[in-house]
């Protein structure tokens, strides 16, 4: 599990000349960084990647500017890759069903060691790694269908994949590892070694500048790491980790957080617990000790200080994985809706040709199909390397996490009492054994793991104005003088001249437009994408206004920019399912079902839409504030009486001091 640093003002410029942007001073090694709110942005900022230098459609987006020309026509992979990855999903697809039992996993909450052996021997564990280090070299098209095979059978195997490929080792080492680093651990990764991510600590999630784990040089080359991880999925298992740790500054040594690639089984390492969760019950997540661990300066990744770079990077693909899961239950739920739905009958008819029921099942399918449109529009863009899909990414993310949650939760309101009734049991009183349940709870985990909704909101809306702060963030910068920001005037002044006349008209009111999208005999998704485009353009005017409005205190209005980055998450899906259905026409693959199914989404999607606009200036976040207020401070205790807390007694917070293990290593390597 990994949650990303948000931020929403610009870099401080206090940061003296020369030092790292990433160390927090007066941290001492085996201490927990004292830090102050601006100083923890900082961190997080410096983490960013700054720049632009590839057009992104969904940052054109939320600027207001519909870039049909970046998405449509529909990108395709070549022919080889295509070959390459239908030949690995037939293979994996016989394996699932021959040698993959997903209620054992579930009753023994582990991977059966068979079941981990035949992946590798599949080449399982290299899919996104290159063939020249033993890998499959699939693209990130193929991987994420293969992650949505994989994880319809098993989530635990679909985490165990993504977590060790798109997170793990291989995938910040193909990015910016060495050619020694490649070539000593990647063959690993592709066949035998597992590997896992440690960023979060009992005490971190999503505030890395506390990060406590410290990585002391040991003359010039080793370091000496220190630390408590949590939350290590794989961990358990792992051969090979992942470390963020921070080097503190010295002579030499410019410090900040920093990766390091371990050996699990290196002296000091602990594997100390496994975790045990609601759901993704085979999940091999742990937490990991690491006491005095010697690690050869030639096993750092990248530069000292560069480790919160090194991770935001690697998710900006690595982050299509789970949406990619999401697709896999999205099928999944649309299956059996749709078989259970059309043989249970109530007052004298299939329950799913009630209206109740009915509108539950179009949302399963027209959701899949956008879904699955928005995931493959961004792993064929981050193939084709054309186009930043930090954005696209990250609202894919967010979009399948959260969308996924809801087809569950309708799947098992479908199912009734059986919905909610575990396979075991059902199967024990002679029905089929629907894991509905299981599902749901399998899938709640996907609102937290890699970066929360609540952090994903923060982290995209960041992204989003990054244009405002670029030209007028000095305005509202509290640390800039008054010469400063007299150019920011200037800068931004120049820049609103030429931007807002822009967003007063534009193609979504011109009735001809994209008239491609409204053949013969099919919907109109035409006015589907001029509504897209209108609105874009209305949530760049809302954006630009709250920005006048609130200026510096825009960031505390973490609510507005919320319902922001919803309102843009659905635009692009939107986007995504139009152009899909295009593409399925022009190539005749179910042209006139896919135009259905997206004039159906985009249908539903606009009155969340709607609802979302209203709620940007009609909300109760003043309300809840006041109301938080007094919760915190005690006012509403006497609303708490009578009940009792069945909790156990304990710190709300495990103790994470540096020191060595005094528990039983519960490490298993998989052979």
């Amino acid at each position: 599990m990994s949650a990303t640093p948000p931020n929403s003002t610009p870099p401080s410029s206090s940061t003296p000349p020369g030092a790292d942007p990433g160390a927090v001073p007066g941290t001492r090694p085996g201490t927990r960084p004292k830090v102050t709110e601006r100083e923890a942005r900082r961190v997080a900022e410096a983490a960013r990647e700054q720049d632009w230098r590839k057009p992104s459609f969904a940052k054109e987006l939320f600027l207001g500017r519909f870039r049909l020309d970046l998405i449509h026509p529909h990108p395709l992979p070549a022919d080889e890759d295509v070959r390459r990855g239908v030949a690995f999903l037939a293979r994996l697809r016989e394996f699932c069903e021959t040698s993959v039992d997903g209620a054992r996993i579930e009753r023994e909450a582990k991977i059966p060691d068979e079941t981990v052996r035949g992946l590798k021997e599949l080449g399982a564990l290299g899919m996104k790694i290159g063939t020249e280090y033993g890998g499959l070299g699939l693209t990130q098209v193929y991987y994420n269908k293969a992650l949505a095979l994989v994880g319809s059978v098993s989530p635990a195997i679909g985490a165990l994949l993504s977590a060790h490929q798109s997170i793990g080792v291989p995938q910040p080492l193909k990015m910016f590892g060495t050619r020694e680093q490649k070539d000593r651990y990647l063959p690993r990764c592709a066949t035998t070694a597992i590997s896992a991510f440690l960023l979060t600590e009992p005490d971190v999630g999503s505030d890395p500048a506390r990060l406590a784990t410290t990585a002391v040089p040991d003359g010039d080359d080793a370091y000496v790491l220190d630390g408590v991880k949590l939350w290590t999925t794989n961990g358990v298992v792992a051969d090979l980790l992942v470390v963020m740790a921070r080097v503190p500054a010295s002579e030499g040594h410019r410090g900040g957080i920093t990766a390091f690639v371990v050996e699990a089984d290196s002296p000091g390492v602990t594997v100390e617990h496994r975790n045990a969760f609601m759901g993704l019950r085979g999940l091999e997540n742990g937490v990991t000790r690491l006491h005095r661990v010697r690690v050869p300066a030639d096993q750092r990744i990248g530069a000292e200080g560069a480790g919160l770079k090194i991770a935001l990077t690697t998710l900006n693909t690595g982050r299509l994985s789970l949406p990619a899961l999401c697709v896999g239950a999205g099928k999944w739920c649309l299956k059996i809706a749709r078989e259970w739905s059309g043989v249970r009958e109530q007052w004298g008819r299939p329950v799913a040709l009630h209206e109740a029921v009915g509108a539950k099942i179009s949302f399963i399918a027209a959701t899949t199909f956008a879904l699955e449109a928005v995931v493959d529009l961004a792993s064929q863009m981050a193939d084709e390397d054309r186009n930043d899909i930090r954005i696209e990414a990250a609202l894919a993310k967010l979009y399948g996490s959260e969308m996924a949650w809801l087809m569950a939760d309708e799947l098992v309101q479908i199912r009734g009492g059986r919905g909610f009734e575990t396979a075991d049991s059902l199967a024990a009183r002679g029905e089929r054994a629907v894991p509905a349940e299981q599902m749901l709870r399998d899938l709640r985990i996907n609102r937290i793991f890699e970066g929360s909704t609540e952090i994903m909101h923060l982290l995209i809306a960041r992204e989003a104005v990054d244009a405002h702060l670029s030209v007028a963030g000095d305005l509202i910068d509290p640390e800039k003088d008054l010469g400063d920001k007299a150019k920011a005037g200037a800068r931004a002044a120049g820049f609103y001249a030429r931007w807002l006349p822009k967003l007063a008209t534009g193609a979504g009111q011109v009735p001809g437009t994209y008239r491609a999208f409204h053949p013969g005999g099919h919907p109109d998704l035409a006015t589907h994408l001029r509504y897209v485009e209108r609105s874009a353009r209305k949530l760049a005017r809302s954006t630009f206004y709250a920005m006048s409005r609130w200026q510096g205190r825009m960031e505390t209005k973490q609510g507005f920019l919320g319902r922001i980055v919803d309102i843009g998450a659905e635009l692009f899906a939107m986007s995504a399912a139009c152009v899909r259905a295009e593409r399925q026409r022009a190539n005749g693959d179910h042209g006139r079902e896919a135009y259905q199914l997206a004039d159906a989404f985009c249908h539903q999607s606009r009155l969340r839409v709607e609802e979302l606009f209203g709620r940007l200036w009609s909300h109760t976040d003043d309300l809840d504030r006041k109301v938080v207020a007094g919760v915190l401070t005690g006012t509403y205790t006497w609303l708490e009486e009578g009940v009792l807390d069945p909790s156990g007694d304990g710190p709300w917070i495990a103790d994470a001091t540096p020191g060595p293990s005094r528990q039983e290593n519960v490490h298993r390597p998989l052979r």
